[in-house]
């Protein structure tokens, strides 16, 4: 919720949609030769790039060594997309606010 009082309902993208359109798509690369650059294997790009998995800082770091973008950014984007859907499941978790005594 804002200082004001305003809620803004905004769900982050996955940092794997950003990846997908932004960088493999915008530069005419194949899932599998973005892997080839990446150094891992199609798969773990594959479910990455359709979020199906969080990247991790070693993909954030292989992302920006080899395409130049911001290691900090991606992870930041990750952290923010967690966050948002775990708000979002604020109502399963039961957990009292500590009073001291």
């Amino acid at each position: 919720m804002a200082a004001n009082g305003i809620k803004v309902n905004m769900t982050p993208s996955h940092p794997g949609e950003f990846i997908r359109e932004e960088i493999i798509e915008e530069l005419g690369l194949t899932v599998s030769k973005a892997a080839e650059i990446l150094g891992v294997r199609r798969a773990t790009l594959s479910d990455l790039l359709h979020c199906k998995a969080a990247l991790s800082p070693e993909m954030a770091l292989r992302m920006e060594k080899a395409f130049g973008i911001s290691m900090e950014t991606l992870l930041r984007m990750q952290a923010w997309h967690d966050a948002s859907m775990m708000r979002a499941r604020a109502d399963e978790i039961s957990v009292e606010r500590y009073q001291p005594v």
